[in-house]
Order: structure tokens, then C-alpha cells, then sequence
């Protein structure tokens, strides 16, 4: 997985995700994962808002595994969020 950030242009922090037909051939599975990325931003939204996020899933998840994958997302975010605050002017 991969997380791009940058800090946010606007007042609320936006956030993407790119899943390809490539790493996850079924479209119920895309959407499920997606969703589960969605929620855990809503939980952690007080972390997110300052960022633009993009996250990209690079390597097929089995989807055994989503839960895995949106706990290693909450860690990028939480990582860039601290990043992002440490270099506020």
C-alpha cells in the first residue's frame, strides 16, 4: 500500500483511494475494501483533516487480509499527520 499526503489546501483534509482491477479482480471486493479505508477514516478524521490523502494499493490483498491492510493505512496517516504537524510554520 502506498500513501501519498500533502497538507491540505482547504479548512477539511479530502481523501482518494485507487484501487485497480489489477490487484483486486472483483469489483466487491474493491468496493469492500474502499469501505472499510472509508471508515477507518471517519474514525480517525481528528488526525486526517490536516492532510490531502491519496492511498493506493499496489500488490493484491486477499481479502482475509483487508483488515491488515486498513490497520497499515491508519499507520500511514497517523505517521504523515505527525509529520505534517511537526512542520507547521
Amino acid at each position: 500500500m502506498q500513501l501519498v499526503s500533502v497538507r491540505a489546501a482547504k479548512p477539511l483534509g479530502r481523501a482518494g483511494f485507487v484501487v485497480s482491477r489489477k490487484s483486486l479482480p472483483r469489483a466487491v471486493d474493491r468496493n469492500r475494501l474502499k469501505r472499510l479505508l472509508r471508515e477507518m477514516l471517519r474514525a480517525t478524521r481528528h488526525e486526517a483533516n490536516v492532510l490531502d490523502i491519496v492511498i493506493r494499493l499496489k500488490r493484491p490483498v486477499p481479502s482475509h487480509q483487508f483488515p491488515e491492510a486498513v490497520a497499515e493505512a491508519a499507520r500511514f496517516i497517523a505517521d504523515a499527520a505527525a509529520a505534517a504537524s511537526r512542520a507547521r510554520p
